[in-house]
C-alpha cells in the first residue's frame, strides 16, 4: 500500500507543500517502500537490484524489486536462469526481483525509482519514462559523470528533465532527487563482499529512508546533505582513475600512482569546495574511499580504459575493447570546463582532457602531471 494514502496530499497546494508532505511521508515507511524500480540492467543495476532485495529480506519487509532493461531476450533469459551472465556471471539473484523491459510494468506504483543509468543517456531515458513515474516518488542515481552538453550533476538532469515533463516543479523534483556513491565495484558488491557507502539528499529524512531501502548485510549506507560533494567526488575520480590507468599502462610505479591520487583528491576537493560542496565529504566514502577503490582495482572501467590507453590503444579501440561505459572519456571535458567556469586549478584533469582530445601523447603525459610551480602542500594547493 502507498504510505502516503495515509497522509493525503492536497493537490490544490503550493508545489511546497506538496512536496513538504511527501516527505514526511518516507517516515512513516520504516522499512521502506513495498515497490522499487531499478532502470537499467548492467552491472551495478543488476547489483543494486540485488542489493535492495537483500536488504528487504533481512529487514522482513515485503517488498519487491523490479529490474528494467531495455532487451527483451536478455531479461527473459535472466528471469530464466536467475543469473545476468553478461555482466554479473555466477551470482544468483534473489526471487523477490522481477525482471522486465517493459517500464510501464516496471514503474508502475514504485515510490523508488533507481536510475542506473549512463550519464549521458540519462535525461533522454527519463523524459520518456516520466510520464510513468509516480508523483511522489524518489529517484535516486547510481551514476557518476557530468552531462557533456550542459556540465550538469546527475542529480540536477533528473530535476530538469524530471520538471520539463510532469506538473511537479524543477524544486519538487530537486528535494527527491538524491545520489548513492562510494567504492562501489560492482562485482566485489554482487559476491557479497563487504562495502559502505553513502546515500545523499537534500533532506536528511530522504536520506535515511533510501539508506533503510539498502542496507543489507554486506552494504552499510550512511547519509549526508551534501548532495554537490558527493557528487563530485563520484565523477572527479573517474577521471583520476583514467589517469592511474593510463600510469598502470605506461609502467610507472606505485609513487607515480600514488601522486596521482594525492593530488587528484586535492584538486577534487578544490572543485567541491567551489561548488558548495563539505570538505569533510571529500575525505569520506564518497571521496577518498571512491577514489581509492577505483584507482586500485582490475574492476574498475575507468583504470581499466586508462590502462588501455596507456599501453598505446586509441580511444575507438578502447571503447571497441570494453562492455561497459567508462564515464571519464565522455565527463573528463565537462568537468574540466566546470573547473574553469569556477576558476579551479585541476592539472591532472587538464592533462587527461589533453590525452584524449589528442593534444597529448600518452607517453609525454608525465610532466604535465606534477609540472605546476613548487608550493606548500596547503588547503590553498
Amino acid at each position: 500500500m502507498n504510505a502516503s494514502a495515509g497522509r493525503p496530499i492536497d493537490r490544490e497546494a503550493p508545489p511546497e507543500a506538496a512536496a513538504a508532505s511527501s516527505l514526511i511521508a518516507l517516515a512513516e515507511e520504516p522499512n521502506g517502500p513495498s515497490k522499487v524500480a531499478v532502470l537499467g540492467a548492467g552491472s551495478w543495476g543488476t547489483t543494486f537490484a540485488k542489493v535492495l532485495a537483500d536488504a528487504a529480506r533481512d529487514a522482513g519487509a515485503e517488498r519487491t524489486v523490479h529490474l528494467w532493461g531495455r532487451n527483451p531476450e536478455s531479461m527473459e533469459r535472466i528471469r530464466e536462469t536467475g543469473r545476468n551472465e553478461r555482466y554479473v556471471p555466477d551470482i544468483h539473484l534473489p526471487n523477490q526481483i522481477h525482471f522486465s523491459s517493459d517500464l510501464r510494468d516496471t514503474l508502475s506504483g514504485a515510490r523508488l525509482v533507481v536510475a542506473a543509468i549512463p550519464a549521458q543517456s540519462l535525461r533522454a531515458q527519463l523524459a520518456a519514462v516520466a510520464e510513468l513515474i509516480d508523483p511522489d516518488a524518489v529517484v535516486l542515481s547510481l551514476a557518476k559523470g557530468l552531462e557533456s552538453a550542459t556540465g550538469l550533476r546527475m542529480t540536477e538532469v533528473i530535476a530538469q528533465a524530471l520538471a520539463e515533463h510532469t506538473e511537479s516543479s524543477h524544486d519538487d523534483w530537486a528535494r527527491r532527487s538524491c545520489v548513492l556513491s562510494g567504492p562501489n565495484l560492482a562485482m566485489e558488491i554482487a559476491r557479497e563482499e563487504p562495502t559502505a557507502s553513502v546515500v545523499a539528499a537534500p533532506e536528511l529524512t530522504t536520506a535515511a529512508w533510501v539508506a533503510r531501502c539498502c542496507a543489507a548485510p554486506y552494504f552499510r549506507p550512511y547519509t549526508n546533505t551534501d548532495v554537490t560533494g558527493t557528487e563530485i567526488g563520484g565523477l572527479v575520480k573517474n577521471v583520476i582513475a583514467l589517469c592511474v590507468g593510463i600510469c598502470d599502462g605506461r609502467g610507472y610505479g606505485d609513487n607515480s600512482k600514488a601522486s596521482v591520487m594525492t593530488r587528484g583528491l586535492a584538486e577534487t576537493t578544490r572543485l567541491a569546495l567551489a561548488l558548495g560542496g563539505d570538505l569533510t565529504t571529500l575525505s569520506g566514502l564518497s571521496g577518498m574511499g571512491d577514489l581509492v577503490a577505483t584507482c586500485s582495482s582490475s574492476l574498475s572501467r575507468n583504470h581499466t580504459a586508462g590502462k588501455l590507453l596507456g599501453s598505446g590503444l586509441s580511444i575507438a579501440q578502447v571503447q571497441d575493447a570494453m562492455t561497459q561505459t567508462a564515464e571519464a572519456i565522455r565527463s573528463a571535458p565537462a568537468v574540466l570546463a566546470l573547473a574553469q567556469e569556477h576558476d579551479v586549478e585541476m592539472p591532472i584533469t587538464e592533462a587527461v582532457v589533453g590525452v584524449l582530445r589528442g593534444d597529448i601523447p600518452v607517453d609525454q603525459l608525465a610532466p604535465k602531471l606534477l609540472g605546476r610551480d613548487l608550493k606548500s602542500e596547503g588547503n590553498s594547493a
